[in-house]
């Protein structure tokens, strides 16, 4: 690594720790791993991945209905090979898997390109990021779990993942209980990581990714499931100290990789709360009365 780039990197790293509020895993069980440059599954990030998917449950892709349990996965591998950067919201997965994505600071004018799925690396005729952004150390600075792509926002470092009912092509607001994701290229702790926030707009709390363990396209995955009940509206992943460009040094950029969250719940009608508490409180006041009846 360039020795005068060290410490741009670390303190971008503390700098990002020290803005994020509320840093707390409490209510939440963690899975986290800072794994090598080893493409696909033979990552070192694989058993922790595997560890959390089989906490969730089956993968449930592609079932265009709400389901009791299990996981919904993105790996951003099903476009074909074309290099086709997207307005926000990307709605490609809201359907399928329940999740809106947005870049919450969108480039300027207004409803230019502000998500990407590219390959990460050029190759099989089509141009991967280091050709969209026109930086040649990008070609080898970022690496795949599922080849052949990955994802960035465009001009900015922000993702929002918000999450609806799968089938209901974005009509059903819905939670979930966990949330993973894999990264490449943090070249060191906090850099990358994500916060959780609830159905007000509350946050649940935030959450920093481990670094990897090699100097370039190293893997990284966090993932996180709450333990008391806490249900997970939306989802703000940070990724890097500045967004990718032609000037941007890649050791200070981090991609994405796969996805992996919980299956989206449906949430209760305010008019259904209201009926269940009115059932409740006639049981509570028939149980009374067949007491007083039976003294």
């Amino acid at each position: 690594m360039n020795r005068g780039l060290h410490p741009i990197i670390l303190a971008a790293g503390v700098a990002l720790v020290a803005a994020w509020p509320g840093i707390s895993e409490a209510g939440f069980m963690e899975f986290a791993f800072g794994g090598n440059n080893v493409q696909g599954t033979g990552n070192t990030i694989t058993p922790t991945v595997t560890n959390f998917r089989n906490a969730l449950g089956p993968d449930n892709d592609n079932i265009l209905m709400p389901l009791s349990g299990g996981r919904r996965e993105i790996n951003w591998d099903g476009g074909g090979t074309a290099t086709s950067p997207s307005v926000t919201p990307l709605t490609a997965f809201l359907n399928n898997r329940g999740a809106l994505l947005t870049n919450p600071l969108p480039p300027s004018p207004p409803g230019s390109s502000a998500l990407l799925q590219v390959p990460a690396v050029a190759g099989s005729g089509f141009g991967g990021v280091a050709d969209f952004f026109g930086n040649p150390a990008y070609n080898t600075a970022f690496n795949t779990f599922s080849s052949p792509r990955i994802f960035t926002p465009i001009g900015s470092t922000v993702t929002d993942v918000t999450f609806f009912a799968p089938g209901s092509n974005g009509a059903t607001p819905a939670t979930v209980r966990a949330f993973g994701a894999v990264f490449s290229n943090i070249t060191v702790t906090g850099l990358a990581g994500m916060q959780f926030f609830d159905l007000g707009g509350n946050s649940l709390g935030t959450f920093i990714a481990p670094a990897g363990t090699t100097s370039a396209a190293s893997l990284s995955f966090l993932g996180e499931i709450a333990t008391a009940g806490e249900q997970i509206a939306r989802v703000r992943i940070f990724t890097g100290a500045l967004p990718l460009g032609p000037t941007t040094p890649p050791q200070v950029a981090v991609v994405m990789d796969d996805f992996i969250f919980a299956e989206p719940q449906t949430i209760p009608e305010p008019t259904s709360l209201i009926l269940l508490s009115f059932g409740m409180l006639g049981l509570f006041g028939y149980g009374l009365t067949r007491r007083k009846a039976t003294t």
